[in-house]
């Protein structure tokens, strides 16, 4: 082992490596694999032709959510092709021993909300699922990224995956936030300086003092839409907040365990000196309440101020054109006054108990505008049976609000939850691409803040006004 001062990053990493190939990718050993209904049933399909099995189905988990209607759980699955995938991640996971959290199942939810709500996310593991924003779990001071079908199967045969090692990214927010700005903000924030590709072939951690103060849902925000700006991954070093967090939790380790699990989990800290391939610094006091007005999450601003004059020449320009095209957007137009149909609270980036807590600070005592569809969607059954015990769904219900059930539901086309053609609609989920949220829609990516605050005025408005 070397002494000289090494990355968060570059510790969990090189402590995974089974194998270095020369000039090639690492071997790479994967403590925690999480499978759901859509990137699954191809991977099994490869197992069964080659007649192989699952190395560790203890190391293998499955919930269903993709798929999985919000309303109605208890009646069978209208579409055929969803209710094809169901049936397979159940029987699949029956028949090679795999525990599986299905519908109905008091546990089941989001993928990227079950994981660490159990325990099963802990600091300085290495984390795999067939779903980009798996980088979620980074807040925890994990290597967690998202991978395709063929590396599912690698990963359920082998408990291993060959990749090559990214580059390294710090970025370095300080200072205290202003009100009304939260862990969403701050990453629409980071994005729409670096762009939606800005951070390409890097896996990047997040220090200073605004993560510091951060809870853990907080953290899993901005760590899940690291991706969002073409980072492999994001991660965040685990502190007090993290194991006070994790420490009690069903899968937590307990007794002895904790304690010996506790003191490896302190060295997991990017040490003094150690160098990264690029750095960035952004001051908190710079961010207010952010939301997108283009078709990639780098397309953002603050809520106050103006859709950007294109800069861009050439294809670049056209690009921009066609972008607010698909929106019925101008350049310079201001966001704020835009019509809204629809809110959509949700997804594995805000559909955790903090989320909900600051929509209802901001609907308490207000009425849903008319004009607004919502989707109120718990990011688990944990989080729904939260909202009924703290009292929040009896305020979504006096400000005509209905809750539906745990589920991906309107973070993309999978389900009956479609924004329909040509609508607008402000969503706390993480993307924002062109017929994303159902052929046509038009999305626009912000905190629960801001979506409470569309919700019951109709049109984009500025949460700092409501608070």
């Amino acid at each position: 082992m070397s002494n000289s001062p090494s990355t968060l990053f570059d510790k969990v990493w090189d402590s995974h490596v089974v194998r270095k190939i020369q000039d090639g990718p690492d071997v790479f050993f994967i403590d925690r694999h999480f499978i759901h209904e859509v990137t699954s049933p191809v991977a099994f399909l490869g197992l069964e032709t080659r007649g192989l099995k699952v190395m560790f189905p203890e190391k293998t988990f499955a919930t269903a959510d993709h798929n999985t209607p919000t309303i109605n759980q208890h009646l069978p699955v209208e579409d055929p092709l969803s209710a094809k995938q169901l049936k397979a991640l159940e029987t699949n996971s029956a028949k090679y021993g795999i525990s599986h959290w299905g519908l109905g199942n008091p546990k089941n939810g989001i993928v990227h909300v079950v994981g660490p709500e159990n325990g099963i996310t802990l600091p300085g593991m290495t984390i795999v699922c067939g779903d980009s924003h798996t980088s979620t779990h980074g807040a925890f001071g994990a290597i967690a990224f998202g991978i395709g079908t063929s590396e599912v199967e690698m990963v359920l045969s082998s408990q291993c995956i060959m990749q090559p090692k990214p580059k390294k990214m710090r970025i370095n927010v300080n200072g205290t936030l202003n009100k009304g700005v939260t862990p969403k903000d701050v990453i629409l924030y980071i994005i729409s300086k670096l762009s939606a590709a800005g951070a390409t072939g890097y896996f990047v951690e997040y220090a200073g003092e605004v993560f510091e103060n951060m809870s853990m849902e907080g953290r899993m925000t901005v760590c899940n839409m690291s991706i969002e700006m073409g980072a492999r991954g994001g991660m965040i070093a685990p502190d007090e907040t993290t194991f006070n967090y994790i420490k009690g939790r069903e899968k937590a380790p307990k007794g002895e365990a904790w304690e010996r699990d506790l003191a490896y989990w302190k060295t997991l800290k990017t040490d003094e000196g150690a160098s990264f391939d690029i750095e960035y610094s952004y001051d908190a006091s710079d961010i207010e309440p952010m939301i997108t007005f283009g078709t990639n999450p780098g397309m953002g601003i603050g809520i106050s101020q103006h859709i950007p004059v294109s800069a861009e020449t050439g294809s670049g320009k056209s690009s921009y054109e066609k972008s607010l095209n698909y929106m019925g957007f101008h350049e310079d137009d201001a966001m704020l006054g835009k019509k809204v149909d629809y809110v959509f609270i949700g997804s594995c980036t805000n559909g955790r108990i903090e989320d909900f807590r600051a929509f209802a600070s901001i609907i308490k005592g207000r009425k849903k505008a008319d004009n607004v569809t919502a989707w109120i969607v718990p990011g688990s059954h944990i989080v729904e049976q939260q909202i009924k015990e703290e009292g929040i769904l009896d305020i979504l219900t006096e400000a005509g609000f209905q809750l539906r059930q745990p589920g991906c539901s309107a973070c993309l086309a999978m389900n009956d939850d479609k924004i329909p053609a040509g609508k607008y609609a402000v969503s706390t989920s993480n993307r924002n691409f062109e017929g994303r949220q159902g052929p046509g829609a038009r999305t626009m990516l912000a905190s629960p803040l801001v979506a409470a605050a569309a919700a019951v005025t109709g049109v984009v408005t500025d949460p700092r006004e409501l608070l």
